[in-house]
């Protein structure tokens, strides 16, 4: 039987519930690494893409050599695993280099910490942001969200393409969010398919230019990282793997509030408590001090008493000279 540690600080708790389950996931953060051996290649691949997705804290870069990890072996990802577990990580992007397979790069996802599916690409052509000088003024803003584009059938029909389209959505999507300002929409990551089985990633910035008619015309400038890769090896998880991931919660469960409900015609009622105010007292206590009533409310209980008692000496009267006669 396994031994639970309870957290024995509040900030060992916080970090714990952070890490917990929820309705409502986090944002998915990237561990970028490479192994033994590299290429100035898969470093800039992986500097870029860092780049891209470190705004917030969403990911972290390693820049140390790891022994021992092989993706696609069962032993091999174990080391993943850990790395996922230790820095809250769901995604990973893994490079290296071998005369087998040049230029390297694996893509990963993991549920609950254990390996999900793995996508390997090998990288053909790379241009890196720093050689995109002139584009550099534009450069989208921090916690802009991206558009996507994915151009070519294969990403409806191909198992590799559709594969590689779900990991570029969770890869970038970033915070999801109900609406959004249509004037922070300042960059689109495009992918296209090709018939000789490669994809060509651009990372372009949207600029609207004058058109001489209300309607802006739309320019796409090249921002980088720009890729050609082609695909190699890949895994797929499982079908019970796949649903378990898959599953969602309908409605996120409410606390009951307390005399407060819902009516179609009037919206969101609510039911409040009144005590019985004295208004005819005479004194009253407010803020530790005793308070007398307005001139006015004095006024008209005076006379209302006084009433009271003419009319109950008149009825006394007349029942003693009923009672003499």
């Amino acid at each position: 039987m396994l031994r639970v540690v309870k957290p024995k600080t509040k900030q060992a708790r916080r970090v714990l519930e952070k890490r917990a389950p929820k309705i409502k996931e986090n944002v998915k953060k990237a561990l970028l690494l490479h192994g033994t051996s590299t290429s100035a290649v898969v470093k800039g691949v992986l500097s870029d893409l860092h780049h891209i997705k470190k705004d917030g804290g969403n990911a972290v870069h390693w820049t140390r050599k790891n022994e021992n990890i092989r993706p696609f072996e069962p032993a091999g990802a174990a080391p993943l695993e850990f790395f996922s577990k230790k820095t809250d990580c769901s995604l990973v992007v893994f490079g290296s280099h071998s005369k087998k397979r040049p230029n390297n790069i694996v893509f990963g996802r993991f549920y609950d910490n254990h390996v999900y599916d793995f996508m390997e690409l090998g990288v053909e052509r790379y241009k890196s942001v720093k050689d995109h000088g002139g584009a550099r003024k534009f450069s989208p803003q921090v916690g802009s969200k991206p558009c996507f584009a994915f151009i070519g059938e294969a990403f409806e029909s191909d198992e590799k393409c559709r594969q590689f389209k779900e990991m570029m959505l969770d890869f970038f999507r970033g915070e999801e969010v109900d609406r959004i300002n249509l004037a922070g929409l300042d960059r689109v990551f495009v992918c296209v398919a090709t018939a000789t089985k490669q994809v060509l990633f651009r990372h372009c910035a949207i600029r609207l230019m004058k058109s001489g008619t209300k309607v802006p015309q739309i320019v796409l400038v090249d921002v980088g990282p720009s890729l050609d890769m082609v695909f190699r090896r890949n895994q797929t998880p499982g079908e019970e793997l796949r649903k378990e991931a898959m599953r969602t919660v309908s409605k996120a469960p409410q606390k009951k509030i307390k005399n407060v409900s819902s009516d179609m015609m009037d919206g969101k009622v609510g039911r409040i408590y009144m005590p019985k105010q004295e208004v005819r007292c005479r004194a009253s206590l407010c803020h530790g001090r005793e308070t007398r009533l307005f001139t006015g409310w004095r006024d008209r209980a005076e006379e209302n008493e006084g009433l009271k008692k003419r009319a109950s000496r008149s009825g006394c009267s007349s029942s003693r000279r009923g009672k003499e006669r």
